[in-house]
């Protein structure tokens, strides 16, 4: 077993550093908020009275934080984590930022530095079946790999630095995308007087099926642990989404990449949550599109 920090224990840094004190590792915990901190002490964790006591004597650091500047000041700040935590430790970010802040941030810290953005949304972080993108260097991974399975089913080296990050916006443009579409295709079939179970059952056996549909459908009954069934309470909030669309939409500005659909995911979630739809499930974005809220 490991000795682990880990910092920022919201909706999904809460239930991942909850799996692994379940598992057995020794995990010291530190949030801003002190009822989270607390329900981590509950499953076994030891509460830290800062970031930095977290990174002291931990082989693997790890951060689950909301934007790139909380990230660069965790780890590169003042009495930052890198600076304290031991020259043989593992740092690990897992939040989502942009590619910039995760490079500058893994040139800055003078130690083996991976950005681990996760897929999966609050349920994945809770059941442990997130999936890891992972950049940075091969030897730290593989240390590391078997503590983010215990998080997650799946973590994938995508390759230097950055490269985490990368491939998050890349995913997180075609799920906003396709669930669009399928909530579109919802709507339409409303109006033509198809049944959702109707078309759920044509579309998650045919050319229409997407992860989108058969784990998160956006409408209810068909699949019942999807956010629709609990008034779209996230899950994955849309105002997280329209965050990674932001992402996406900056690398694809900066490297002169043409993502139209991204673009127009985007136009759609910025309306959603400039009409208070930002803390529903992304999956509520059918509610707008039905002109019901």
């Amino acid at each position: 077993m490991a000795r682990i920090g880990f910092v920022g224990l919201g909706n999904m840094g809460g239930p991942m550093a909850r799996n692994l004190a379940k598992a057995g590792h020794a995990v010291a915990v530190f949030d801003i908020v002190p009822d989270l901190v607390a329900r981590c002490v509950e499953v076994g964790a030891t509460a830290a009275v800062s970031a930095a006591e977290t990174a002291r004597g931990a082989e693997v650091v790890i951060t689950m934080l909301p934007a790139g500047q909380h990230v660069r000041d965790a780890w590169l700040g003042a009495g930052g984590m890198a600076g304290v935590s031991a020259e043989t430790a593992i740092l690990v970010d897992c939040s989502t930022i942009d590619v910039a802040t995760a490079r500058e941030v893994a040139a800055g810290c003078g130690r083996p530095f991976l950005d681990a953005p996760v897929s999966g949304g609050v349920m994945g972080a809770e059941n442990a079946t997130l999936t890891f993108m992972v950049g940075g260097p091969d030897s730290a991974f593989h240390c590391v790999e078997g503590i983010l399975k215990q998080m997650g089913r799946a973590a994938i080296h995508c390759g230097e630095a950055g490269a985490g990050q990368a491939a998050k916006a890349c995913n997180n443009m075609v799920l906003a995308a396709t669930m669009a579409a399928t909530c579109e295709a919802f709507v339409l079939a409303e109006k033509l007087g198809l049944s959702h179970q109707a078309l759920f059952e044509v579309m998650s056996k045919s050319s229409g099926q997407s992860w989108s549909l058969t784990t998160y459908c956006p409408v209810p009954g068909p699949v019942p642990g999807s956010p629709a069934n609990r008034d779209y309470a996230p899950g994955f909030a849309a105002s997280l989404m329209l965050k990674d669309l932001g992402l996406a939409a900056e690398a694809a500005a900066q490297t002169g990449a043409a993502t139209p659909m991204g673009r127009q995911a985007l136009d759609l979630y910025r309306r959603f949550v400039e009409q208070g739809g930002g803390g529903t499930d992304f999956s509520g974005l059918i509610r707008m599109l039905r002109g019901t809220g």
